[in-house]
């Protein structure tokens, strides 16, 4: 059975609300919430970026599920947590990667926060292709 604190799941080419993706994991019993958003930039290592391209293993969304549900293992005292990737091609400013967790308490929030992310970030089997003005490359490839 799924961990009823997993509030929202989602890897495709929808563009991301963070927002909307915070506002599930809200909870009267939590003090605190906290979001990481994560956008396209406009350049790396002084190189112009243009755009990203992001693709995702065809489970990547039921990887991001079992991922959740380990996460909300290792982080008993979470109220709820969230998280959703963008696949696609995306320009300067989108959003691309959106984690939320709720907790009683901020300290907790932020560190598990930060946890889901990296988590994601390692795990998740997402490739990221940039697209400079003088060309493009696959990170981590």
């Amino acid at each position: 059975m799924a961990d009823p604190r997993i509030a929202f799941i989602g890897v495709g080419p929808e563009p991301l609300v963070p927002a909307a993706i915070e506002s599930r994991v809200r909870d009267w019993s939590a003090g605190a919430s906290v979001t990481f958003t994560g956008t396209v930039r406009d350049s790396d290592n002084g190189r112009t970026v243009i755009q990203l391209e992001y693709e995702a293993h065809p489970d990547a969304t039921a990887m991001l599920a079992s991922l959740l549900t380990e996460f909300c293992k290792e982080h008993p005292s979470l109220t709820a947590a969230a998280a959703a990737h963008r696949t696609g091609t995306l320009s300067v400013g989108e959003v691309a990667f959106v984690a939320c967790v709720s907790s009683a308490h901020r300290r907790e929030a932020f560190e598990a926060c930060a946890d889901l992310v990296d988590m994601v970030k390692e795990r998740l089997p997402i490739w990221k292709r940039q697209v400079f003005t003088d060309g493009a490359e696959w990170v981590g490839a």
